[in-house]
């Protein structure tokens, strides 16, 4: 269940990326006014309100994966190098009775 929803987060990722990246800029419509592209990649009216229900619901999406994930990684076992490994070998003890 972890790994799919870590793809899955990755994924939202992605595609939230791309996302804010396909929105217009407030400053855009000022530059169309001066001789800019006035074309837009939705039509006439914009993708506005379309990509910003989209982000928002993607938003959303990411931080509900993102507190899933952190909390399930700190309930998660790991295991350490040392888990199993046989106990240290030490050096035997002089003994104290004898000096010459």
């Amino acid at each position: 269940m972890y790994s799919v929803v870590l793809a899955i987060h990755v994924i939202i990722c992605a595609v939230l990326c791309i996302v804010v990246l396909l929105q217009q800029g407030k400053g855009a419509d000022i530059g169309a006014v001066f001789g800019g592209s006035s074309q837009t990649v939705f039509g006439s009216g914009g993708a506005g309100n379309f990509l910003t229900k989209l982000t928002g619901g993607l938003a959303a999406a990411f931080f509900v994966t993102s507190l899933y994930l952190a909390y399930n990684s700190t309930r998660r076992l790991t295991s350490s190098v040392f888990t199993g490994a046989p106990p240290p070998v030490t050096a035997p003890a002089k003994p104290s009775g004898s000096h010459k």
